[in-house]
C-alpha cells in the first residue's frame, strides 16, 4: 500500500479571518512505499511532527489541511471524520515522540494495547488482553505477561518507547509512522530500537515514516530521505546520494554537525542562527538569512529541481 502526499499544505489559525493565518507546511510532497523507510529530518521548528500530524489527520484547531493525501485510491482528505478515526490505529499507526505524554499514565499498558483491538478489530477482552501479551514479547519486552500489568511510569524509558511500538502494530498497519522515537534514550537503547522498526517492517511489510532530528540516525534506518527546513522540502532523494553528496547548504551543515571518531575537533561546527519563526519566513529561499552561500538570486523562491536531468536526487537551492 502506497501513501502519497500531493502539495500537502497546513495552515493554522481562524478561516473567517479573524486573524492572520501562519502556514506551517507549504506545499510538500512524497511517497510511503510497502516495505521501504522514508527518513524525515530536520531541526525543531521545521514541520517534523505537523507533516505526521497531518497524515494522520491529527492538525490541532483551528488548523486547515490542503492538497491531496492518497492511501491507495483514496484520498483521506476528503474522508469523514469517523471513517478517518477508523483508519487512524488500524490502516495507519503512529509512535508519538514522548511515551510518557502519549500513555495513559493511570491505565495497565496491557490494557492499552488491548483496547486497539477491541475497538478497530472488535475482540473480546480476553483475547484482546492475550494478544496484548503476545505484542509485547513481539517487540522485546522480558516477562510480557507480568509487564502488561504495569503502569507506564513502572518502566523504563526503552521500555515504553517499546509499548508504543506494540499499540501502534497491534492492528497490523500498513503505514506506520515514528516521529522521534529514540529521543531521550541512550545509545544502545536507540540501536535496539531501530533494528525493531526494521525487523518489524520486514516482518509485516509496513511503509515506515521515520522522524528524526539526527542525520546520522536517518541514514541507518532510510531508503530515502527527505530533508525539511522551515515548512518546505529544500532536499529529497535516495539516503546514500544525500548523505555522501548533499547539495543544499542546510543539508551539508547537518552532516557536518555529526560528530567524526576519526577526527578530533576542539569544537563541533554549528549552523548558525535559528529557524525563523513561521509568522516572519525571509521571502525568497528561508534559509538564506543563514546561508554562507546566500546571495541576491535567493531572494527568489527556489524550485524543488532535479540536481542532474531526470535524476531522483532533488535539492531547492539555486546553487545546488
Amino acid at each position: 500500500m502506497r501513501l502519497s502526499a500531493e502539495a500537502l499544505r497546513v495552515t493554522l489559525g481562524p478561516a473567517d479571518g479573524s486573524a492572520p493565518q501562519t502556514t506551517i507546511l507549504d506545499a510538500i510532497s512524497f511517497d510511503l512505499i510497502e516495505g521501504r523507510t522514508l527518513g524525515v529530518v530536520g531541526e525543531s521548528g521545521c514541520g517534523k511532527s505537523m507533516t505526521a500530524l497531518a497524515l494522520m489527520g491529527l492538525v490541532p484547531t483551528p488548523g486547515r489541511i490542503e492538497g491531496r493525501l492518497m492511501l491507495g485510491e483514496t484520498d483521506l482528505l476528503t474522508l469523514p471524520d469517523e471513517q478517518r478515526r477508523r483508519l487512524r490505529g488500524k490502516r495507519m499507526g503512529m509512535i508519538f515522540q514522548e511515551p510518557m505524554t502519549a500513555l495513559n499514565p493511570v491505565m495497565p499498558v496491557g490494557s492499552q494495547i488491548a483496547e486497539m483491538l477491541e475497538v478497530h478489530e472488535g475482540a473480546s477482552t480476553h483475547h484482546a488482553r492475550s494478544q496484548a501479551v503476545r505484542l509485547l514479547e513481539q517487540v522485546g519486552i522480558a516477562a510480557a505477561a507480568e509487564r502488561a500489568h504495569a503502569f507506564p511510569h513502572q518502566l523504563s524509558g526503552g521500555m515504553r518507547q517499546r509499548v508504543m511500538i506494540a499499540i501502534a502494530i497491534a492492528c497490523r498497519p500498513q503505514i506506520l509512522i515514528a516521529d522521534e522515537p529514540t529521543t531521550a534514550l541512550d545509545v544502545s537503547v536507540q540501536a535496539q530500537i531501530m533494528d525493531l522498526l526494521l525487523d518489524l517492517q520486514r516482518q509485516e511489510g509496513m511503509a515506515i515514516m521515520f522522524i528524526s532530528h539526527n542525520l546520522g540516525v536517518i541514514s541507518e534506518m532510510s531508503d530515502e530521505v527527505m530533508v525539511m527546513y522551515a515548512g518546505r522540502v529544500v532536499e529529497q532523494g535516495n539516503a546514500e546520494d544525500i548523505v555522501s553528496a548533499p547539495r543544499h547548504p542546510y543539508t551539508q551543515g547537518l552532516l557536518a554537525t555529526i560528530p567524526d571518531m576519526r577526527q578530533r575537533k576542539p569544537r563541533l561546527p554549528v549552523i548558525p542562527g535559528n529557524v525563523p519563526d513561521p509568522r516572519h519566513l525571509f521571502a525568497g529561499c528561508r534559509f538564506a538569512p543563514r546561508c554562507a552561500k546566500a546571495d541576491a538570486a535567493c531572494a527568489t523562491v527556489p524550485a524543488l529541481l532535479p540536481t542532474q536531468p531526470g535524476g531522483t536526487h532533488h535539492a531547492a537551492c539555486v546553487h545546488a
